[in-house]
């Protein structure tokens, strides 16, 4: 190997923070797009005797981490990814990336059927560039009941002719779609929906607790025997305390079977820790209970996301953000959030949780769930070479996607 085999050979030095890793003397080198090499310094001369890599050397106290993953954003910088607009959407994506979102998937909105599909078909032209991981559907199959800031005149019970339409607008690139599992048809609509490459996501939803569990565990069931390599065999749970009754002791809900579920492994639930929708202590106390294998950190981010206080809107609906608490116009419910997914981490490592607990949940777990267990969301050779450069307080120096430094 020489200095002249490829123009795209650097290596990076940090303390570096990854799942299963903790190395304070670290470096990294990347080549092309990939990590070649991720370890100690004192092994690096080993792997890099002929000084074919670049050394870039960081500042004392530099952080490195993987690049962070999403699986439920709805856009950013004036971009709503429900709209099908497309230079709207390239916004948003840049915005994210730049932001240390590397890998992202982007959620739609219930809305009727010509614009969710219309936007599916817009939105699977960035996920085959490679720009997006894929789509979620937020609906259209939820309650009434517990919408949130859905727009209930779209939501249906289970609709498998929609779900193929969705599917084939999406271009295969429909990854997880949110569902009520109270709704008639929703047991079909698992199968429907794992058959052909969907994780199930309980969420939106009224239901007691035995339907709850019942229902993951049917999904967790047909997600098993999928027989698909590297799909993961743990359904999801949209945004969870959000988006459905609070648990009581005497009616304890979908939250309690959630909890029980997570804790014993068996799925994964979204959590919203961006000060607004949870508690810090409520954020804490969930990485104490399940622990962060379980948790998957999400924004549930929207067009105002990067931009000033205002008014916006998420699909169909008028959104008011004050103090960077977005709420729907019309009643005041909660309405997505404008966080990022780094000031998500920031704020759960602030509520107490270890930073590397943090970086666990925010990168690794949803990998999983996306099928990228071993393609991104680790400092490991022969991954993607996605990561964040970060100072002591955690605040972003620079970002790195496919081996690129994003400005």
């Amino acid at each position: 190997m020489t200095s002249t085999d490829s123009p795209d050979r650097y290596a990076l030095t940090g303390h570096l923070i990854s799942p299963g890793r903790n190395i304070t003397q670290g470096i990294i080198a990347v080549e092309g797009n990939r990590i070649a090499f991720a370890g100690d310094v004192r092994e690096f001369s080993f792997f890099d005797s002929d000084g074919a890599f670049e050394m870039r050397r960081s500042p004392e106290g530099t952080i490195i981490i993987p690049g962070l993953i999403d699986l439920h954003c709805h856009g950013a910088a004036g971009g709503d990814f429900s709209s099908a607009d497309r230079e709207k959407t390239t916004a948003a994506i840049e915005h994210l990336h730049r932001s240390g979102t590397t890998t992202l998937m982007a959620s739609l909105v219930t809305a009727s059927r010509e614009n969710m599909l219309a936007a599916a078909a817009v939105l699977a032209e960035f996920a085959q560039r490679g720009e997006i991981a894929g789509l979620h559907a937020e609906g259209p199959f939820l309650s009434t009941v517990r919408c949130g800031a859905q727009d209930p005149s779209f939501i249906t019970e289970p609709d498998p002719d929609f779900v193929d339409a969705l599917i084939d607008a999406a271009a295969g690139q429909l990854r997880t779609m949110t569902y009520a599992p109270e709704l008639e048809g929703s047991n079909a609509l698992l199968e429907q929906l794992v058959s052909q490459g969907v994780v199930p996501s309980l969420g939106h939803t009224d239901a007691d607790a035995t339907t709850t569990r019942d229902s993951l565990l049917v999904a967790r069931e047909e997600l098993a025997s999928a027989g698909v390599d590297g799909f993961t065999e743990r359904p999801t749970v949209t945004h969870l305390f959000n988006g459905m009754p609070p648990m009581h002791h005497r009616a304890p809900g979908p939250i309690a079977a959630c909890l029980e579920l997570a804790a014993q492994g068996k799925i994964i639930v979204e959590l919203i820790a961006d000060g607004v929708h949870l508690d810090p202590d409520m954020v804490r106390t969930m990485f104490e209970v399940v622990g962060a294998e379980a948790i998957a950190l999400v924004t549930d981010s929207m067009a105002a996301t990067g931009l000033a206080d205002g008014n916006y809107e998420l699909g169909s609906s008028a959104v008011s953000v004050t103090n960077g608490e977005a709420r729907l116009a019309s009643d005041g419910s909660l309405a997505g959030g404008t966080a990022s997914m780094l000031e998500v981490l920031r704020k759960v490592v602030a509520a107490g949780v270890g930073l590397d607990q943090a970086i666990i949940s925010a990168t690794k777990v949803p990998a999983s769930v996306l099928g990228l267990v071993d393609e991104a969301g680790r400092l490991h050779r022969g991954f993607a070479a996605d990561m964040l450069i970060l100072d002591a307080d955690l605040e972003l120096v620079q970002v790195i996607r496919n081996g690129v430094y994003l400005g």
